[in-house]
């Protein structure tokens, strides 16, 4: 019996540390082409698509050692700043993840009983995402500032707006995804429509609204960054991008850094939601359509 233990134990293990090795392996080889094509572009004078130089391309290990560089003489290393400013643009994003994925979901329990409003307003939540995000974050910023809403607050209500379409789309395909001989068996039962929606529907959606719950992740990141310059907001990522793009030309490697920490930021959230997904869905698998 112990025997049999420890060798489930290790191919448990293994799996985790063949994903490690992948991950890894993709990240060294996306730095080797990054340095490749820095190195081919500089030594045959190629100017397509654009000039290869330390301003437009900066070498790797520069722009990792600017982490370690004071922001100002005498000041405190890149990396600080950019850990608060990260910690403050995830609150926000956070906020409008969640808010976002409330909305998503209501509005998907709403459409899933009833296909007069599914047709009706369907077609208009998919509308809502074609009108560009830099078009609406000036009009939503400076419209709640002038009801006295709080700039962070705005921009969580931008991110909800990049979060919801998802999970509504999803959640509302996953409601419908139950098997059809179990909403039979539930009525015959006289099952309430609240019984089936809890019982039956949601357990069947969980798939398609963890899916549609990490794509809102980084979405809600976007969507938090983009809404800070709107707000005149310094204290996040979204300033700390203006700030340094204005040096860009002086100090390239500090507007890449904070590239990277946003990138990362984006990365944390997608993986708590797929950790979250893991813990959930595999209690029960069986019980998931």
């Amino acid at each position: 019996m112990a025997t049999a233990t420890v060798e489930q134990r290790e191919w448990k293990v293994v799996p985790v540390f063949s994903k490690l090795a992948t991950y890894a392996i993709v990240i060294l080889a996306l730095c080797a082409l990054w340095q490749g094509y820095k190195w081919l572009w500089e030594t045959t004078g190629w100017t397509w698509p654009f000039l290869v130089d330390d301003t437009t391309m900066p070498n790797l290990w520069d722009i990792f050692a600017a982490f370690g560089e004071p922001v100002t003489t005498g000041g405190p290393a890149l990396i600080h700043p950019l850990l608060d400013a990260a910690w403050f643009t995830a609150k926000e994003a956070i906020a409008g993840f969640v808010l976002g994925a409330v909305i998503g979901f209501a509005i998907a329990v709403v459409l899933v009983h009833s296909r007069l409003l599914e047709r009706g307003f369907l077609p208009y939540i998919v509308a809502s995402q074609t009108v560009p995000i830099l078009a609406i974050a000036p009009m939503v910023v400076i419209g709640l500032g002038s009801k006295g809403v709080e700039g962070w607050k705005a921009v969580a209500i931008l991110a909800a707006y990049l979060t919801f379409f998802p999970v509504a789309i999803n959640a509302l395909r996953g409601l419908q995804s139950a098997d059809p001989r179990a909403f039979e068996l539930m009525e015959s039962y006289a099952s309430s429509r609240w019984s089936i929606l809890w019982r039956l529907r949601v357990p069947a959606s969980l798939p398609y609204l963890f899916t549609a719950l990490k794509i809102s992740a980084t979405a809600a990141v976007i969507g938090a960054i983009i809404g800070e310059t709107p707000a005149s907001i310094q204290d996040g990522l979204g300033g700390a991008i203006v700030n340094f793009n204005q040096y860009y030309s002086l100090q390239p490697t500090f507007l890449w850094a904070t590239n990277i920490v946003c990138a990362v930021l984006g990365l944390v959230l997608f993986g708590a939601v797929a950790l979250a997904e893991r813990l959930i869905l595999r209690r029960a698998p069986e019980n998931f359509a």
